[in-house]
């Protein structure tokens, strides 16, 4: 039976080229994500590819649904390898941490730490119990990187980027992957692309000014997706940071 990676966020973005990656290399595709219209053109166009895949619709901000899309997706394919987490989009906005309240950050915990925990822990019995498996988690860069105006989302991924730095530490030896990668770019053809007004079809080169003056590359998901497919062979590291950070200038000569 061929495996299966389950991509909660999967409605445009790195969620979309993904599935392409990884359906490339025989895995069968889980799509989660809040619109159903995109979802099903999603599956018709993995299968114009040769890649099995369905939709599964779900508001991934409320984590009691959890458990009732997790059963969906075992009872359609059988069994779940690998997950994604990375429903990022133009609803979740930043707010300087002034302006932030208790409601504002409650929300943003909701989807951005205490779902994909609970995704984790209800997939994980069925990964350790195989011996083989993935957990990823897709993150911005304020999670380890705090900007100035730019607050609201990055304490709730900082909680999440700590608990999968645990996680993967604590499943050394069974055979079982726990990965994030963090983003400080911009991503093509994702909802927050289009909220900027990058083409769709266009080059990816160039930067754009998110609140509070920071300039950001733009990146090609397609990129994205072929550094979580090197994570997945080769689990050699637990984060990956996009883009890399440069090493100091260590030249001290006059």
């Amino acid at each position: 039976m061929s495996k299966v990676i389950a991509v909660l966020g999967a409605g445009t973005g790195l969620g979309v080229s993904l599935a392409h990656r990884f359906g490339r290399e025989g895995f069968r595709v889980a799509l989660v994500a809040r619109r159903t219209d995109r979802l099903e053109a999603l599956v018709a166009e993995l299968a114009d590819k040769g890649v099995e895949a369905a939709a599964f619709p779900a508001d991934l901000s409320d984590p009691a649904q959890v458990p009732a899309l997790v059963g969906a997706i075992r009872a359609r394919f059988g069994r779940i390898d690998v997950v994604e987490y990375g429903p990022i989009s133009t609803a979740v906005s930043f707010t300087p941490a002034t302006q932030l309240d208790a409601a504002t950050l409650e929300k943003l915990t909701r989807l951005l730490l205490l779902t994909p925990v609970e995704v984790f822990r209800t997939v994980l019995p069925e990964l350790t119990e195989r011996g083989d498996g993935a957990l990823l988690l897709t993150l911005g860069a304020s999670a380890a990187h705090p900007y100035p105006h730019m607050s609201g989302p990055g304490p709730a991924m900082a909680g999440a980027r700590n608990y999968l730095h645990t996680l993967h530490a604590e499943l050394d030896g069974t055979g079982v992957y726990a990965g994030t990668l963090v983003i400080g770019a911009m991503i093509a053809r994702s909802e927050g692309a289009d909220a900027f007004g990058i083409p769709r079809d266009g080059a990816t080169a160039g930067t754009v000014e998110l609140p509070g003056g920071l300039k950001v590359d733009v990146v090609d998901p397609d990129d994205l997706a072929e550094y979580y497919w090197d994570m997945y062979t080769r689990r050699d590291r637990v984060e990956q940071l996009h883009p890399a950070p440069t090493a100091p200038d260590t030249d001290t000569t006059a």
